[in-house]
C-alpha cells in the first residue's frame, strides 16, 4: 500500500495540479450554480450552503474514489445540468427543485446498479474516445492564446513563463505559469479580493416535493444531459488516458452521494472530465500509476473550499478571468496533444475520429444536449458505417 508521502509517490507538481483543477472547476461554473439556485428561489444564505455542500461532496468522493481505485478519479458537479436548471427552474418552488434533484440522482443510481451505462461505454473505440476528449479540450487550448489580443502583457508573460519552464523545469511549468500570472496581475492591479470575512455556512435540508410535470419536464432532461454531457466525457477521459474505470461502481457511488445530499443542495456529483484531465498529464507525474495522488489532493482542496461556500465565488473571482483561461489552456495542452495523437493513430478509424472531434469542438447543442454527446453519436455512426464490410 502506497501513501501520499512515499518518496516515489508525492511530488509538488501533483499538489499544484490538484489545486489548479479545483481552481478551474470553481471559477468556470460557480456563477452558473448561483443562477440555478436563484432561479429555484434559494436565499443567499441557502446558496452559500449549497456551495459548501457541493465542495464537501466533491472532496469526499474525489478523495475516496481516488484512494480506493488508485486512479485519478476527480468528481465535479454537472455544469451542463446546472445551466439547464438555471433556465428551467423559473416558476417552481424550492421544494419542487429538491424533488427534481432526488428524482434525477435516483435515475443515475439505477443506471449504475443495472450496469446499462457501463455496457454502452464499453463499445466506444479508443480513437473515438480520444477524439471526443480532444474536441472538448480544444476550446481550452484556444483560450490559452486568445487572451493575447486584449491582455498581451498578462497572457504573454504567462506563455513565456510556461515555455521557459517547459525547457528547464518541465514538472513545475504550471506552477511557474500561475506565479507569473498572479505576479503580473498584482503589478497591473487587476486582483480584486472581497472585503467580506470568510465564513462557513451550514447547509439546511429542504423538504422535497414531487410533481409529475417537474419530474418529467425538468428532472428527466436533467438526468439525460448530466449522463450525456458530464458523466460520459468523464468516463471517456479516463479511458483515453489508458485507465479502465469501474463505470457502474462510479455511477453508483457518485449517484448515491448526490442522492443523500440532494435535500441540502448537493444537486449532482459526476465524474469530471476537464478538471480531471489537468491531473492526468505526463507533467503531473511521469508514472501514470501515481497520478491518482493529484486527484486525491484535489479532493482535499475541495473539502477546504467547502468550508467557505458562502464566499467561494467571490474569492475565485478575485483572479482575472483571462488568467484562469490561460492557465487552464496551458495546463491541458499536453493532454490535448496526446488525445489528438491517439485519435488519429489508426488509419481505419481516422475519419470517424475526425467527425467526432469536429462535432464536439463545434459546440453544437441539439435538444438541450451538448456537443460532446453529439460528437460521440456522430463518430459512432460513422465508425459503424465505415467499418462494415462492403459487398464484393
Amino acid at each position: 500500500m502506497h501513501t501520499l508521502t512515499s518518496r516515489h509517490g508525492f511530488s509538488f507538481p501533483l499538489l499544484v495540479s490538484g489545486f489548479i483543477a479545483v481552481l478551474v472547476g470553481y471559477s468556470s461554473s460557480a456563477a452558473i450554480i448561483f443562477q440555478a439556485a436563484q432561479a429555484a428561489g434559494a436565499s443567499p444564505t441557502q446558496i452559500g450552503g449549497w456551495l459548501s455542500m457541493l465542495g464537501v461532496a466533491m472532496g469526499i468522493t474525489s478523495l475516496g474514489l481516488s484512494l480506493w481505485y488508485r486512479m485519478p478519479i476527480l468528481t465535479a458537479w454537472s455544469t451542463p445540468g446546472a445551466a439547464l436548471l438555471a433556465t428551467s427552474f423559473h416558476g417552481i418552488s424550492l421544494n419542487d427543485a429538491i424533488g427534481v434533484f432526488i428524482f434525477a440522482n435516483a435515475l443515475i443510481v439505477l443506471s449504475g446498479v443495472t450496469g446499462l451505462f457501463a455496457r454502452v461505454m464499453n463499445h466506444i473505440p479508443q480513437a473515438i474516445a480520444a477524439a471526443m476528449l480532444a474536441g472538448i479540450l480544444l476550446r481550452f487550448g484556444l483560450d490559452a492564446f486568445a487572451g493575447l489580443q486584449s491582455h498581451f502583457v498578462l497572457c504573454g508573460s504567462m506563455c513565456l513563463a510556461w515555455l521557459l519552464s517547459r525547457r528547464w523545469l518541465a514538472r513545475y511549468a504550471i506552477l511557474c505559469t500561475l506565479l507569473a500570472g498572479v505576479a503580473m496581475a498584482l503589478w497591473q492591479g487587476t486582483l480584486h479580493f472581497p472585503a467580506q470575512a470568510v465564513s462557513f455556512v451550514l447547509p439546511h435540508a429542504v423538504m422535497p416535493h414531487f410533481t409529475l410535470s417537474a419530474l418529467i419536464g425538468i428532472g428527466l432532461p436533467y438526468f439525460l444531459v448530466t449522463m450525456a454531457s458530464q458523466n460520459a466525457p468523464g468516463i471517456v477521459n479516463l479511458q483515453a488516458h489508458g485507465y479502465t474505470p469501474p463505470v457502474s461502481s462510479l455511477m453508483s457511488w457518485t449517484g448515491i452521494t448526490a442522492l443523500l445530499l440532494s435535500p441540502f443542495g448537493g444537486f449532482s456529483v459526476c465524474v469530471a472530465a476537464i478538471t480531471a484531465a489537468i491531473c492526468m498529464g505526463e507533467d503531473v507525474h511521469p508514472d501514470a500509476r501515481r497520478r491518482w495522488i493529484a486527484s486525491a489532493l484535489a479532493g482535499g482542496f475541495y473539502l477546504l473550499a467547502g468550508l467557505f461556500g458562502a464566499l467561494i465565488g467571490l474569492l475565485f473571482s478575485a483572479l482575472p478571468l483571462v488568467l484562469i483561461q490561460t492557465l487552464a489552456g496551458l495546463a491541458l495542452l499536453a493532454t490535448l496533444g496526446g488525445s489528438l495523437q491517439r485519435a488519429l493513430a489508426e488509419a481505419h478509424q481516422r475519419d470517424a475520429a475526425l467527425i467526432t472531434f469536429l462535432i464536439t469542438a463545434s459546440g453544437v447543442s441539439l435538444l438541450g444536449i451538448g456537443a460532446a454527446f453529439w460528437g460521440l453519436v456522430g463518430g459512432m455512426a460513422a465508425h459503424l458505417l465505415l467499418s462494415r464490410p462492403t459487398a464484393s
